[in-house]
C-alpha cells in the first residue's frame, strides 16, 4: 500500500514506501530508512534458516526516489532491511548509518553507531541534525545471538521536533529507555506488522505488533506516529489495518500518519 508524504511540520516529512522504508526529510535533509526497492520475490537464506518472501513492490522506484543524503539502516543482514537493490543504491548515498558490525561488513560510507553513540549533519541552512543511535532487540531477550545487531535512531535539532526511528525492535523495555532521554518525542516511526518465522524463537515476535506500537506511542509521549515495516513482506502477521484498530482501541488513532 502507498503511503503520501505526511508534512508534519515545515521542517518534517515523512513519505512511506512499503515494508520498512521511508524517507524522512528534516531540516532540509532527507533520510531513507532500511532501503527496500526490488521487485516481489524469494530470499533464500543460508543454513537451513526460513526464506523470506517479498509480496509487494515499492510504491516508488528506486530511480526516482531522488538525492538522499543519509540512510538510516537498522541492520543489514535480512533482505526484508535491505535488499538487492538498496544495497546497490547504498554506493550513491554519502553516508550510511547503522551498526557498528554493518559497517564493517559493508564498507564504503557506512558508518557504525553503538546506542547512544551520535554524529552531527551540517544542514542546508548552516544548523546541524543530530542523529543518535538507539538499542533495538530484535525478538526476545537475547535475541542478538541469532538475528545480530541492531540499531534505531534518535534525530535532534536545536529548533526541531524530535524524531525517533526505532528500527527492528521487539522490547517496550528499549522504547522505555528512549523515552528517559529523548521524550517526549513529537514523532516517531515504528516498525511493527508482527513478523514472526515459524522455528525461530518459538515464534516469538520479531519486531513489534500493533498492540504493542500503540503502547509504545504512549510510553514515548508521541504526537505522531507513522507505522512502516507493516506490509509488502508474507512473514509479517499484522497489516496496517490492524495497527489502526489497535490504535484506536487504545484512543490514540489521531495521532497515526498513515497518508
Amino acid at each position: 500500500m502507498a503511503v503520501g508524504v505526511n508534512p508534519i511540520s515545515d521542517q518534517l516529512s515523512v513519505q512511506v514506501f512499503g515494508g520498512p522504508t521511508a524517507l524522512i526529510e528534516y531540516g532540509g535533509l532527507r533520510f531513507l530508512t532500511d532501503p527496500t526497492f526490488d521487485e516481489p520475490g524469494h530470499y533464500p537464506r543460508p543454513g537451513g534458516r526460513p526464506g523470506l518472501t517479498k509480496t509487494a513492490p515499492p510504491s516508488t522506484k528506486r530511480a526516482d526516489l531522488g538525492p538522499v543524503d543519509a540512510v538510516l539502516l537498522s541492520h543489514d543482514e535480512h533482505p526484508d532491511n535491505l535488499d538487492h537493490s538498496g544495497r546497490e543504491l547504498l554506493a550513491d548515498v554519502p553516508l550510511t548509518l547503522t551498526t557498528p558490525s554493518g559497517a564493517g561488513r559493508l564498507g564504503g560510507t557506512a558508518k557504525g553507531l553503538a546506542p547512544w553513540e551520535s554524529v552531527d549533519l551540517t544542514r542546508p541552512d548552516g544548523g546541524v541534525v543530530t542523529v543518535t543511535g538507539a538499542p533495538a532487540q530484535h525478538g526476545p531477550e537475547g535475541a542478538d545471538k541469532v538475528t545480530g545487531e541492531v540499531v534505531g535512531f534518535v534525530l535532534t535539532a536545536q529548533d526541531l521536533p524530535t524524531v525517533y526511528v526505532s528500527g527492528d525492535n521487539a522490547s517496550l523495555d528499549v522504547v522505555r529507555q528512549v523515552a528517559e532521554r529523548f521524550g517526549p518525542v513529537d514523532t516517531a516511526v515504528l516498525f511493527a506488522g508482527a513478523p514472526r518465522l515459524k522455528g525461530v524463537f518459538d515464534g516469538a515476535l520479531l519486531v513489534l505488533d500493533s498492540a504493542l506500537a500503540a503502547e509504545a506511542a504512549k510510553i514515548l509521549g508521541a504526537r505522531t506516529v507513522v507505522p512502516v515495516h507493516v506490509d509488502s513482506w508474507d512473514h509479517f502477521t499484522e497489516s496496517r489495518d490492524d495497527v489502526v484498530a489497535a490504535f484506536t482501541a487504545a484512543g490514540l488513532a489521531d495521532r497515526l500518519r498513515l497518508g
